[in-house]
């Protein structure tokens, strides 16, 4: 790292090694292995990890520049954890050492409390950052195969810093990971507090998870073909689920997903309620209510 890098920068100390603007990836999955397309793409240096040694000799074909192990992650300026929440958390407490001082880690993770928590208090015991992040953006399919360079375009990236940093650090650190992220193209950066980011996530994404694998466990999905159009494909879209992944994200933040569908089931009783009696009155105005 230049000296007069660090003078230009609060928030990278003059003992900072990393290579300036090379990025590490911690798993190749869905999420992670289209930050490796999207940044090679853009013409950033990308080292990677992933579990299946497979993948990861794939990406290395199409958009890695090599391995994220010990030696390498000491030079990356900024390190994206996009496994599952434990392992990333895992994966940082037993890198932490190797990391570059002044370099950012952020997660992709879809709940923040469990993790930040976790990964601040790590940081907090070292000369790097970690801030949480959540890129509003994916589909319905996990896995490399299904990686793409523009998955990020226009989406949102959700940032939650950690409270107790200096705010001239903070700054600094915003303004370093959109221009580390600039070949993504998100198209707006929000801050939020990880309790505020679980609440509204709750309702507008693990909702919408659960209630389309419930809607199509009716025994009327399996007769659907030639009786279904556009609002059956919109309500089914997010049905299938990967099963380990979204089983820990739904408990990591069961308080507030319980909530929710606790409010979805009282709606629904209402409209069975009025169904049931015939009440033409009630029934309009259910639906009229948004």
């Amino acid at each position: 790292m230049a000296e007069n890098e660090t003078h230009m920068h609060p928030s990278i100390p003059s003992n900072a090694a990393f290579v300036q603007n090379r990025v590490g990836i911690l798993g190749l999955g869905l999420m992670g292995g289209s930050f490796a397309k999207a940044l090679h793409a853009g013409g950033t240096e990308v080292y990677a990890w992933n579990r299946t040694r497979s993948t990861l000799e794939l990406a290395m074909i199409e958009c890695v520049d090599g391995e994220l192990d010990e030696e390498s992650v000491a030079t990356c300026e900024l390190i994206v954890l996009a496994g599952y929440p434990q392992v990333s958390i895992e994966w940082l407490e037993d890198m932490a050492d190797s990391i570059s001082a002044g370099a950012i880690v952020i997660d992709v993770v879809g709940v923040k409390r469990s993790v930040c928590e976790k990964c601040f208090a790590i940081a907090k015991d070292h000369d790097w950052h970690f801030v949480g992040c959540h890129p509003m953006a994916g589909t319905q399919y996990s896995g490399f195969a299904y990686t793409r360079a523009d998955m990020y375009v226009g989406a949102p990236m959700i940032v939650v810093p950690p409270a107790h940093m200096d705010d001239f650090v903070r700054l600094d650190i915003l303004e370093r990971l959109k221009n580390l992220l600039a070949p993504c193209q998100f198209g707006m950066y929000t801050l939020s507090t990880p309790e505020h980011h679980d609440r509204v996530i709750a309702f507008t994404s693990q909702l919408a998870h659960v209630v389309s694998n419930a809607y199509v466990k009716s025994p009327s999905a399996q007769v659907h073909k030639g009786f279904s159009a556009g609002s059956y494909k919109d309500l089914t879209r997010v049905a299938r689920l990967n099963a380990q992944m979204w089983t820990e994200l739904f408990l990591e933040n069961g308080d507030y997903l319980s909530e929710e569908i606790g409010i979805l089931i009282h709606h629904l009783q209402e409209y069975k309620d009025a169904i049931d009696a015939g009440d033409a009155n009630h029934r309009k105005k259910e639906v009229e209510e948004q």
